[in-house]
């Protein structure tokens, strides 16, 4: 097992660099990392700046802001791999306290496969999203309330103690990201149930559950500006409708493709339900089974609450997919017959060639095709976003604001953005709002994507192009253009580089490479 573990390991440290390196930007690792930014200067969402998410991110992120001060958004992504490293490590240590004597760190080593091996789930635990602190603390909560039923089960008042906890790491992964919270509702109504062996187990749980959500959320409500905000943003969420089933069929067939190691072995478990060679029935122990259960009815619950969701994207299942990898790699064990080393070289192979093989290399190196031609990018699109950041330097030297959508280019550059564009392109701006942000013309330098002014919030339709061509010829009134690049950025669109008229210094086009 040593040298799959060597392999895994060298395989895992070779996708994280290529994730936080060559991996595509996204719009929303801007407007993430700038709200944390916000609040470490003293500023709190829903409050002060209009936010869609859970308030824990930032409040957690404002510790770290020093990272993308001095290192843009590498620093951020740099921080967000490490919580996401430490959530895929819980996730292995669950698998490996579940699984049966002699073949716990078989276990182990193939939940980590599953994700550390695993292009698609560590680009997206390494970007400024949601998605590895709340994977990070939902898969915490699973430990412990795992620890305490299979470790504790006669030692109540310990075991109560860890529950407690278990259910307050849960809540705060509902402070990361709402739909987590369904985590609280699924284990507490499963301890419930159990009542009759475990007691008022289920009551510390909910404890616990209660007090950290009141810890995250309670301050947001009880004061009068911030449940308002909190309360636009409930709203922006629920304002988007249509509910696609070509959308939503899409969107699971891109996460079989994406897990698609995770849904073998799950198929294995599912149609290979017999003892694995020198286990007996029993030897996956009994108290092992609960948490088993419901980890697998909360991946249910939440898998199914998200794609119920308007736009279901598939990468909303990210931080979740932990809590099926521990399952699979327990049961895998416990029911297969298979050796360990076989499962586990299968594992090991079947995850390296999906990685291998997956599209997303070719989206980060490539910009489509012209005709017969493929467009290669010259350098990765954050290095492109650092150079784009110079250009910004040079048409504003020592410049501490920016007129933008595209908000991790006031990540890069350490500038501020106007009141109200702090979400970028689905900041909550009217038509006339617009007008007269334009027309001030606030800031010295101006850069706009192909997103500028495209999405209209909260139901992210496009905005009509007419209104779009007034904004843009109220923003030629006021700038000039100063650089140009053909693709940037997130899915590649037009970016201009903007200096105000009344700004000394000649104006030329400058294109960033």
């Amino acid at each position: 097992m040593k040298r799959y573990g060597i392999l895994t390991g060298f395989a895992f440290v070779v996708l994280v660099f290529a994730s936080i390196w060559l991996g595509g930007l996204n719009q929303d690792e801007g407007w993430s990392l700038y709200a944390a930014r916000l609040v470490a200067e003293g500023r709190l969402p829903y409050r002060d700046f209009f936010y869609t998410q859970g308030p824990l991110m930032p409040l957690v992120y404002s510790v770290f802001a020093k990272a993308w001060e001095v290192g843009g958004l590498l620093g951020g992504r740099i921080v967000t791999a490490a919580i996401g490293f430490l959530a895929m490590a819980f996730v292995a240590a669950t698998a490996r306290l579940l699984a049966p004597a002699g073949r716990k760190g078989a276990a182990a080593l193939i939940a980590f496969m599953l994700l550390g091996s695993n292009i698609y789930h560590i680009y997206n635990m390494s970007i400024p999203k949601t998605y590895a602190l709340g994977g990070f603390f939902l898969t915490i909560g699973f430990y412990l309330l795992s620890f305490a039923l299979v470790r504790l089960p006669e030692a109540r008042l310990s075991r109560n103690a860890i529950l407690f906890a278990s259910g307050v790491t849960m809540a705060l992964a509902a402070g990361a990201r709402i739909s987590l919270g369904l985590s609280l509702a699924v284990a507490g109504v499963g301890l419930l149930v159990h009542a009759r062996r475990l007691g008022l187990s289920f009551v510390a749980f909910g404890l616990g559950g209660a007090l950290g959500l009141a810890a995250v959320y309670g301050p947001f409500i009880l004061e009068p500006k911030s449940c308002e905000g909190f309360l636009a943003a409930v709203n922006y969420h629920m304002s988007r409708t249509g509910h696609s089933p070509v959308f939503v069929l899409g969107s699971l067939s891109r996460l079989v493709r994406w897990y698609l190691p995770l849904w073998v072995l799950m198929g294995m478990v599912v149609f290979r339900r017999k003892p694995s060679p020198g286990l007996g029935e029993d030897d996956l122990i009994q108290s092992s089974r609960l948490p088993l259960r419901l980890m697998v009815w909360t991946f249910i619950a939440i898998f199914a609450l998200q794609m119920s969701a308007p736009f279901p994207y598939e990468d909303y299942q990210v931080p979740i997919m932990g809590l099926l990898a521990a399952y699979a790699a327990v049961m895998v064990g416990a029911n297969v017959m298979f050796s360990m080393s076989r499962v586990v070289l299968l594992t090991l192979g079947m995850t390296w060639a999906v990685s291998f093989g997956s599209p997303l290399f070719e989206d980060w190196t490539t910009n489509g095709h012209d005709r017969f031609w493929t467009r290669v990018k010259e350098k990765s699109e954050l290095a492109q976003l650092q150079d784009a950041s110079r250009i910004i330097e040079a048409a504003d030297p020592g410049g501490t604001e920016l007129l933008t959508q595209d908000l991790y280019l006031a990540i890069e550059t350490n500038r501020k953005v106007p009141e109200g564009l702090e979400m970028g392109p689905f900041s909550m701006l009217s038509a006339d709002e617009w007008r007269k942000l334009l027309a001030s013309a606030p800031c010295k330098v101006a850069a706009f994507s192909g997103y500028a002014f495209a999405i209209e919030p909260p139901a992210c339709n496009e905005r009509p192009v007419e209104e779009q061509m007034e904004f843009w010829s109220i923003l030629k009134e006021k700038y000039a253009l100063f650089a140009r690049e053909t693709a940037f950025g997130q899915h590649a669109t037009p970016l201009l580089v903007l200096r105000r008229k009344d700004e000394p210094g000649e104006t030329k086009e400058n294109p960033v490479r």
